[in-house]
């Protein structure tokens, strides 16, 4: 049975009454790594990993929520929101939208909902902005409330950003709900504009490698991060009063007042200018249908939050140290927050089977952890399907 069939039998069962149904998908990004949050470019999709809801109105005065996968309930007063903020970790992300809604203006009326899906737990896809996406998306079409798709991922980052308490960009959001099958979103997150750029495989096969070291985006270290390449900004700003981010910069500004940096944070800043520069190179590797081309990118991406942002882990590096030395992977680096979730990975079709028998038996000689292995495609963004 489909995930899709049983969300709606369990909703059915549990409230007796017909919803209606919305999937959102996970989300990768093929290059473009901690540059949302600097204003930079990003390069992500949605793909084949998603979860379903099952959402209708009720009568009960409560918001009610089923957590198919985990088993659990928890139904909330309307007018009790903001006192609940914090006390169940997963129901923030959907409380949170509940809140931007109304912070909108928008009276939102209480509800039922039952979701679950197949976004590995942890391991770098976004399933919270799938889950707030989903749930935006679900909301604004039952009540009417006429929101056009901008909208409803700025409100699904705030709710992640002031109601869950992590400071995420907006890349997440945004390829959730921009999504186009079989296309990549060049995203400058300095503007919101965006572009497509089809991504044709033909030979090869996304391909992430799941370490099982878990991480949270709220860890001190992400939020670090950002700290480090505002004080870059900061610095360099007052020599260069044009610089509001660091999209602003370029390398040849970065070496002219090189010391007046500390050394943690000319590498920060160094990282993510060149990472700007790699989205760029691979949307032209992707115009020219050039997967290797776009692999290199991704090794380089990696060895650079490796050694500069420092934000990987001995899994993620041993993991794409060995894609480096396999003949039938072009491309491999870590993807997200770092510290732990996925690396994504280019490898020829015909040699998924094998690649993947060998990389899990190394990994587990390795870290006696067992390699979650998910091939995956690109789909659309966030849709009602019934």
């Amino acid at each position: 049975m489909s995930i899709l069939s049983v969300i709606t039998q369990k909703f059915t069962h549990l409230f007796h009454t017909q919803p209606v149904i919305v999937r959102s998908p996970a989300r990768i990004n093929l290059i473009g790594e901690h540059t949302d949050y600097n204003l930079g470019f990003v390069l992500p999709a949605a793909i084949d990993k998603e979860i379903i809801f099952a959402v209708a109105p009720n009568q009960v005065g409560k918001y009610r929520f089923f957590a198919y996968d985990i088993d659990k309930y928890v139904e909330i007063a309307s007018e009790r929101i903001s006192l609940q903020k914090g006390q169940l970790a997963w129901a923030n992300y959907l409380l949170g939208v509940v809140s931007q809604m109304q912070a909108l203006g928008y009276q939102v009326p209480t509800f039922d909902c039952t979701f679950g899906g197949d976004i590995p737990k942890g391991a770098g896809l976004s399933s919270s902005a799938a889950l707030e996406c989903g749930l935006a998306s679900a909301l604004n079409h039952i009540f009417g409330f006429q929101l056009d798709k901008l909208s409803l991922v700025k409100l699904s980052q705030k709710a992640e950003n002031e109601f869950v308490g992590v400071k995420c960009g907006i890349m997440d959001q945004f390829a959730n709900t921009f999504g186009k099958a079989n296309h990549v979103i060049r995203l400058d997150c300095r503007d919101l504009t965006y572009q497509y750029y089809p991504i044709q495989l033909t030979d090869y096969q996304l391909l992430l490698l799941d370490t099982g070291v878990h991480h949270s985006l709220a860890s001190s270290e992400y939020n670090t991060r950002r700290q480090q390449c505002e004080e870059g900004v900061s610095i360099l700003s007052q020599y260069e009063p044009n610089i509001h981010s660091l999209r602003d910069v370029n390398l040849s500004i970065l070496d002219k007042y090189s010391d007046k940096l500390p050394f943690v944070i000319w590498k920060r800043c160094k990282f993510i200018i060149e990472e700007n520069q790699r989205v760029e190179e691979v949307c032209n590797a992707l115009k020219n249908n050039d997967i290797v081309a776009v692999g290199k990118e991704m090794f380089t991406s990696h060895y650079g939050l490796q050694y500069e942002y420092e934000v990987s882990c001995n899994e993620l590096d041993f993991l794409t140290e060995f894609s480096a030395n396999d003949s039938d992977v072009v491309g491999a680096r870590m993807m997200g927050g770092g510290f732990g979730g996925c690396t994504i990975n280019l490898v020829k079709k015909q040699s998924i089977e094998i690649f993947s028998e060998k990389i899990q038996e190394a990994y587990f000689s390795y870290t006696s952890k067992e390699l979650k292995v998910y091939p995956v495609n690109v789909v659309d963004g966030t849709s009602v399907v019934g």
